[in-house]
């Protein structure tokens, strides 16, 4: 078929995603404006990676910020065999175990879920995420008579020591709040990851995950609507992971 010489409008896609894509150009080379703003957010990056989340501080915001109490909810901090930031960041399996005086803290007390709080690879997701969704989510749990465990905030922590601390706690699931690794485009992006039957032992395949919880991403209350829905739907099915998708749960539910 022949052009009929009609000039079709191409879209902006800078305004269709965060990504670095139609950057401007200054004859053959990138804009200064573009070179400067990556190097802005190479440097936020690694930032957000090496931060440290103070985790007393952010413990007493949470009781200042949430109504626990009505719940039954304590905070307790707690700290992975990764003693400093540099051996979490070099060793990755440091971070899902806890050091040896944080289980002492830990008693068996069979509730529905155990939340807990980590750094991960971006203090700054957890400060200004965690908290907003926790707002929207703790009344939804409340509303369908969840029973909570202890609230845990882990310093150096990755996403495996969640599933040590729900299966200490005697909990049915367990949720986890961690920094994601950042991205050149925003460096606080928080994941939630749901396990149900928490242990140790337990791998991503057993988890579902949601991702990019933050402005210009997933907003909060829209990721506390969905992980309301995936652990109601995993207490029915008994299970998460690579078995409970939300596209596919429907029809398994009717059934």
């Amino acid at each position: 078929m022949t052009d009929t010489g009609v000039k079709r409008a191409t879209p902006n896609l800078r305004s269709l995603t965060a990504a670095r894509v139609s950057l401007s150009m200054s004859g053959h080379s990138i804009a200064t404006s573009e070179v400067l703003e990556f190097q802005l957010a190479h440097a936020q990056a690694r930032d957000a990676v090496h931060a440290a989340l103070d985790t007393e501080a952010f413990a007493r915001r949470l009781c200042d910020e949430l109504p626990l109490a009505r719940q039954g909810a304590e905070v307790l901090t707690l700290r992975t065999c990764a003693a400093d930031r540099v051996s979490y960041l070099r060793h990755p399996q440091m971070g899902r175990c806890l050091d040896e005086e944080s289980p002492t803290e830990l008693k068996s007390i069979s509730c529905d879920l155990a939340i807990s709080i980590a750094d991960g690879l971006s203090a700054l997701a957890v400060e200004r995420n965690a908290i907003p969704l926790l707002a929207g989510l703790l009344p939804r749990l409340a509303e369908e008579g969840w029973t909570l465990g202890p609230i845990t905030v882990v310093q150096q922590g990755r996403v495996g020591v969640s599933d040590a601390i729900g299966e200490r706690l005697g909990a049915s699931c367990s949720l986890m709040l961690i920094g994601e690794r950042p991205g050149l485009s925003a460096a606080d992006s928080m994941g939630a990851y749901l396990t149900w039957e928490p242990r140790a032992d337990r791998t991503d395949a057993d988890r579902n995950c949601l991702s990019n919880i933050r402005d210009g991403g997933l907003n909060v209350e829209t990721a506390a609507e969905r992980l309301m829905w995936l652990m109601k739907t995993a207490r029915t099915m008994k299970l998460t992971g690579v078995g409970l998708k939300e596209g596919t749960v429907n029809s398994l539910l009717d059934g």
